[in-house]
């Protein structure tokens, strides 16, 4: 079973032989690629405030807005998973 980059308690050496794994950054990017008028991508990775603020935008300016999140989906799938985490999980970064 995959551990997706998060320490369980085992061996140390058998963790640095596996790859780094996000178990956010694929969820993120499908639904900010597929749903993201909904700010869905926002939301599931924990920024309220900024959903608040895209679901406002999308209705403002009559779904135009939903090109950011579209945006930040192929972004998401460019990352690598450690820079993935560490910018939106760890850190916190809401936009763009």
């Amino acid at each position: 079973m995959e551990n997706y980059g998060y320490t369980k308690d085992g061996n140390a050496q058998q963790q640095n032989n596996m790859p780094y794994k996000s178990e956010k950054k694929i969820p993120a990017a499908l639904l900010g690629l597929l749903v993201g008028w909904l700010a869905l991508n926002k939301f599931y990775l924990g920024y309220t405030k900024e959903g608040v603020i895209q679901l406002v935008l999308n209705v403002v300016t009559c779904g135009v807005a939903s090109i950011i999140p579209f945006i930040e989906g192929i972004i998401y799938l460019f990352m690598s998973d450690e820079q993935f985490d560490n910018t939106y999980v760890h850190n916190k970064k809401g936009w763009l």
